[in-house]
């Protein structure tokens, strides 16, 4: 088990296929970060299912509305399509890299307008460095993100069992 030596800004991730410890960036992506805490604390990920998950590139998931399973919205054929209640964040760009482990927000082509959806890199992706903000990174477990089903979208695809603050874990 990883040692978490700021719980307030560690978040535990239980998925399918196992614990998940992502520590979070508050210095680069302030609003990210607190959307991130504010969705774990009314367990608004718990659930939701890894909707697109490309080989060699990311894992993407966070859509409370449709990718919710067991809710009344819940539609796998639009999971991607939805965020969440709250109003689309700012973009928080910076200069770090997309490496592997790192989380960052997944949005449309208008920069400001990340909501729930998030997405874990399996590989550097240079590519998105400065067009995507980052938030966290993977510290412990990124062996059971590797192993998330893969598809665009997914069949029965793995999901969040349950996303919380290492504080209140």
């Amino acid at each position: 088990m990883t040692e978490i030596k700021d719980p307030e800004n560690t978040i535990i991730m239980e998925t399918t296929q196992g614990q998940v410890v992502i520590q979070l960036l508050p210095d680069l992506a302030p609003g990210h970060v607190a959307r991130i805490k504010e969705l774990c604390a009314e367990g608004a990920y718990d659930g939701v299912v890894f909707h697109r998950v490309i080989n060699d590139f990311m894992a993407q998931t966070g859509d409370v509305q449709y990718g919710k399973k067991g809710s009344e919205s819940f539609n796998p054929a639009r999971a991607g399509m939805g965020g969440s209640s709250k109003p689309d964040l700012k973009a928080e760009f910076s200069n770090t890299s997309h490496v592997r482990g790192t989380c960052s927000m997944a949005r449309s082509q208008m920069p400001n307008s990340a909501n729930s959806q998030f997405f874990i890199c399996f590989a550097d992706s240079p590519w998105l460095n400065k067009q995507y903000s980052v938030w966290g990174q993977v510290i412990s477990g990124m062996e059971n993100v590797d192993k998330i089903k893969r598809g665009e979208p997914v069949k029965d695809p793995d999901s969040i069992v349950s996303m919380k603050l290492a504080a209140n874990a």
